[in-house]
Order: structure tokens, then sequence, then C-alpha cells
């Protein structure tokens, strides 16, 4: 069987597509199931999760024209930013790059990927302005910006990795919202398995430039391949409008090793061959997951993203009432997102920031916090997770918001105008 992509778009247009979320797609072969090509037109895929390669491109007018000749350098929030490269010379206005991983000067917790999500969430934000001479500062939100564009130049990895400290020292590091215990006594693990877009088109034979996808709820393109990409690594590096973002399917997270970006991914596969289906058949058990030293990143074996996905909890589980009113609660202290607080001296979760690494529930001297995170089993070992920098659920979750959006029409497919050779 073999289909154009045009036969599958007529079929969106008409509204009698078959479109069906990887999950769904997996459910449905699960056990020696049975799924015919032609009983799926498009497969919605997706994945979110700490994403280091991020900057967003923004620009608006910072004060009257005239009133200053150009910029030297800027910081929002205390995040600072790339000026340029236009000067706009005279005219008042800034063009700026800020990284998604870059540190505020005011709190080392705060950082690129903490103040896109603020700008999406309409806050008011504090712009401080190098001028020669001097310097100003204005409050400013994203409505007053005419260009707010988030790229991705490393994005949707065809999965990842999980590490291990097998060191005897604890270790700073991207890897873990906190400092990494040593001797083997937890792991950190990123990767959406088989819902990841890549692990379901791993050869690029449907995703290309031009394709369109959704980037943090909101409709961009891929460009290319990102870097670092490899045929054994795929990625992919693309761009969305920061204005039409949804504030919970991005944000930052605070790392031992300063602040990370969080991104999400949705992207359609139309079934153009049997193969492509076949390829989607396969069990989270079947999709490897190498497990390195973080400090030296040698390979120490592989476990499969079964240990990571499957008869685990994909949300925490929250009781307020168990607190034990510990003088310094730990899991506020240390929570990545910053979702937990307290009011009323017991605690709170905004389940809008909430991650669900399952940090706080590792961390909890009590049972406020509560998740089942499995464990790696790889070499002859079996090492706890402690900690998740992928998020499943609203993985999920965004692949059936894109199903929605491909059968009501509110998102058009695009046939990819270039392949990518990773």
């Amino acid at each position: 069987m073999a289909r154009s992509f045009s036969e599958i778009g007529a079929k969106v247009a008409r509204g009698d597509a078959i479109v069906l979320t990887a999950q769904e797609v997996g459910e449905a072969l699960a056990d020696g199931g049975r799924l015919a090509p032609e009983e799926v037109d498009v497969v919605t895929c997706a994945t979110r999760a700490v994403m280091s390669g991020t900057y967003a491109v923004l620009s608006f007018p910072a004060a009257a024209p005239g009133s200053f000749v150009r910029a030297k350098g800027a910081r929002l929030n205390g995040v600072p930013a790339l000026v340029g490269p236009c000067p706009n010379e005279r005219l008042g206005h800034l063009d700026l790059i800020v990284f998604g991983t870059a540190e505020s000067r005011e709190d080392s917790r705060y950082g690129g990927g903490h103040l896109f999500r603020d700008l999406v969430e309409g806050e008011d934000v504090r712009v401080e302005v190098d001028v020669e001479g001097g310097g100003f500062e204005v409050d400013l939100s994203l409505a007053d910006m005419s260009t707010a564009r988030l790229f991705g130049t490393r994005h949707c990895f065809k999965n990842y990795s999980a590490f291990v400290n097998p060191g005897e020292e604890r270790v700073s590091t991207i890897f873990h919202a906190s400092t990494f215990d040593p001797c083997w006594t937890g792991a950190s693990v990123s990767g959406c398995g088989r819902l990841n877009p890549l692990e379901n088109d791993p050869l690029l034979e449907t995703i290309g430039v031009g394709t369109r996808v959704l980037m943090n709820g909101a409709e961009g393109f891929v460009l290319g391949k990102g870097t670092r990409s490899s045929p054994d690594r795929p990625n992919l590096s693309g761009y969305a409008e920061m204005h039409e973002m949804d504030p919970e399917y991005m944000g930052g997270f605070a790392t031992s090793a300063g602040p990370e970006c969080i991104s999400s991914w949705a992207v359609p596969i139309p079934v153009l061959r049997e193969g492509i289906l076949e390829r989607m058949a396969a069990p989270e058990g079947a999709v490897p997951l190498p497990v390195l030293d973080v400090t030296t990143r040698k390979e120490l074996g592989r476990a499969t993203y079964a240990d990571v996905w499957e008869g685990v909890d994909l949300m925490v589980k929250f009781d307020p009432e168990a607190c034990k009113r510990c003088t310094a609660c730990r899991a506020e202290a240390i929570c990545p997102t910053g979702a937990i607080a307290f009011r009323d001296f017991l605690p709170t979760l905004d389940r809008k920031r909430c991650f669900n690494c399952g940090l706080c529930a590792t961390s909890c001297a009590g049972d406020v916090f509560r998740a089942h995170l499995g464990s790696l089993r790889f070499a002859g070992r079996e090492v706890p997770i402690v900690v998740r920098q992928s998020d499943r659920l609203r993985a999920e979750r965004l692949a059936e918001e894109l199903k929605r959006r491909i059968l009501d029409g509110r998102f058009r497919m695009t046939e990819m105008a270039e392949r990518i050779s990773p």
C-alpha cells in the first residue's frame, strides 16, 4: 500500500480521515492486535521535555525615537539579552535575542525559559537597557512586542538518554534539578518513548523542511535538522510565534547547574505506506534508553522506555493534609518549576506549572507528594528513577490536541518542501 500526501490531505479536507494519536496506535497494536493501513490516515505524536537549544527573537519599541543612538546591552527580568543584529539606530526600537538557558542576574533559578512563559502568560517584564552614557528601564508585555518568535536549534530528539552518578562525589548538572547523589543511588531520565515524533519517523520520511507542527501549542514549522543531529540520534530545528503559545506547555526548569528551558512539540505523521504504521507497533520495551555516566557521558548500559513509562504514575499525587510541618520544606526548595508554595501553613501545588518530574515525591519527608517513578534495569543493576526531565502526561494531551485540531479543520497539514538528511 502506498498513498500520496495529497490523497490523505483530501480525506482530511472532506472530513472522512481517520486520525489517531501514537498512544492509540500503540494500544490498538498491543498484544498482537491488528491495525490495517487503511484504518488510519494520520498519527499525531508529541513530546514535552527540557530542551536547551531554545532562543527567542523579540522586537519592540522601548523609548521615543531619537532618545538614544543604539543600545549596548539589555536585560529582561534580569535575564541578559543580545542586542541586534539590527542596530535600529536612533529609532528607540530594540531587536533582541534571548537564550532559553540564560540566567537572571537577580535569581539563579530564573532563566530565559521562565521569562518566555511569563511573557506568554501576559505578565509585565522589566526591561533594562544600556545605552551610551547611561541607561533606562521600561515595563513591557508580550502585547507590546511586534515580533516574539521562539526558535529551537536542537529540539524534538528521537528520545534521549538516562543519567546516573557512579562516582563517589555529588555532581551539579543540568540533568538533575538537585545535585546528583553518588554511588548509583538514583537516575535522571528524559524522552517520551514511543510517543516521540522522531521515534515514529526516524528516517524522516514524512517530517521535513516546511512541515507544520505545534510548538508549545502554537502552529510553527520545521526549519531543518537540529544541531548535532545524526542518523542514529536525529533532532529538529523549528520555530513558532510566541503570541499564540500556551504557557502550560513551556517554561523554565531550574537545575543544579543553572536554568533550563521546557519546550513541547506535536507533529502529524501521514501514513503514506504500510511500513510507517508497522514501525509504530514497537512497544516501549523495544525503544532503547542508553544509560550514561553523568560526568564522563560514557554509556554504562541500556534500559528501555518500558522502565520509564509503563506501570508508573504520569501525574504526581498530592495530599496537603499529609504535611508533617517540617521547619523547611525540601520539596518546595528544589521544585524545578516553582510549582510548590505554602498558603495558610499548608502546601499548595500549581498543576499548570507542575512538570510531573517526581522530584518532590523522592524528597518529601511525608506523603504530601507521591509518585511511582519506576527503576532502570541495565547491566545487572536496578537504579530507581528520582527525576524525570520529560512530561509524558502533557505530551499525550498535546497529541490529543493536535488530533482535535486536524479533525475540526483548525490545523492544516503541510507537505514537506524538502527532505531532511539527519
